[in-house]
């Protein structure tokens, strides 16, 4: 039993039928997945940010596609694991060695907010250049409030100023992994999300590794004091394997935009425990540009109003824009189902 669209007073009787499952499945995806970002911030300040992120995916990546291949699903052709190369070149190597790197510079809230641009530059990538979603006004505006969150973030002023570089790497590591979830529906690639997710975190998280003695981080072994190796282990369990088999288990049984607003919950709760448990600042403007970056998600993920019916008498006109199951727009359901697991 899930939960269902309905609308007051039947909304209370829907509470009261919550399978205890969904609540359990939201709430992994909610706030595992909010509190990576202070995880992250709290594994490169302790351990070299390539390695770190090689390591946390590695392992994942290889339990993931174990189980995966455990229960029955086939392996990838030749095919697909190039395409599984292309993806986690973008969405793996290219975003979380950014990612990794600003993290050491910036607090775990401002760096949530700045990600959650994610569906932003996501259906930019779909609109503007693949030419995959029509063009709507209402869009262009959640994509213009989203960003002018993210320049509000990055004006100077503050007691506690923002820094620039490492703030601009985090976008354009959403950037990398808007990419990659774009180009991964146009490309052949295995049927089980699982096993996909999990082939592409074990080449990114190798990939980030062998970045990492190159770069040098490994000249000399790496020490993990016991706060850091607890933080990984988090980024490795709970983000990426409870957090990750929550979000697949959920798009199974609800709606994709349901799913989706994790994007926006997300930096609420990064937010949250970087100011009450690691004690970052917290100032008034970027109380602002998260207000702006997270109204932006929420208008680009929430179903469009319906239209007016038109008159009996007029025949009904085909229109180009098709509508999911739900009631949802067919890219606001897409957005929703690609994840960055932080």
């Amino acid at each position: 039993m899930s939960i269902s669209r309905v609308t007051w007073p039947g909304r209370v009787e829907a509470l009261a039928r919550l399978d205890p499952k969904v609540v359990l499945a939201f709430a992994a995806i909610y706030l595992l997945w909010g509190a990576t970002f202070l995880a992250i911030r709290v594994t490169v300040l302790e351990v070299p940010p390539l390695f770190a992120g090689g390591l946390r995916f590695l392992i994942a990546g290889a339990v993931l596609y174990a189980i995966a291949r455990l229960r029955g699903r086939p392996s990838p052709v030749p095919r697909e694991w190039r395409t599984l190369a292309v993806v986690s070149l973008c969405m793996f190597v290219a975003t979380y060695a950014a990612l990794f790197w600003a993290a050491q510079f910036v607090p775990s809230g401002i760096t949530s907010v700045i990600e959650a641009t994610l569906p932003l530059t996501t259906v930019v990538l779909e609109v503007a250049v693949f030419r995959q979603q029509p063009f709507r006004w209402r869009t262009a505006a959640a994509v213009v409030l989203g960003f002018l969150g993210v320049a509000i973030l990055l004006l100077t002023g503050d007691r506690a100023p923002v820094p620039v570089l490492p703030c601009l790497a985090i976008l354009g590591a959403g950037v990398a992994l808007s990419l990659g979830a774009v180009l991964t529906r146009t490309m052949p690639r295995p049927q089980s999300a699982a096993l996909t997710a999990g082939a592409q975190m074990m080449l990114g998280g190798a990939a980030l590794l062998l970045l990492s003695v190159a770069s040098g981080e490994l000249a000399s072994p790496p020490h993990i004091p016991a706060r850091a190796a607890l933080a990984i282990l988090y980024l490795i369990v709970a983000g990426s394997l409870v957090a990750y088999t929550a979000y697949i288990w959920l798009l199974a049984r609800m709606p994709a935009t349901q799913v989706a607003s994790h994007a926006y919950v997300n930096p609420l709760v990064a937010v949250a425990l970087g100011y009450f448990i690691a004690g970052e600042p917290l100032t008034p403007r970027m109380l602002l540009a998260a207000a702006l970056v997270v109204g932006g998600v929420f208008l680009i993920l929430s179903p469009s109003p319906p239209r007016r019916a038109e008159p009996a008498t007029q025949p009904r006109r085909a229109t180009t824009c098709q509508s999911s199951e739900n009631g949802a727009p067919r890219f606001a359901a897409r957005s929703g189902t690609s994840t960055s697991a932080t």
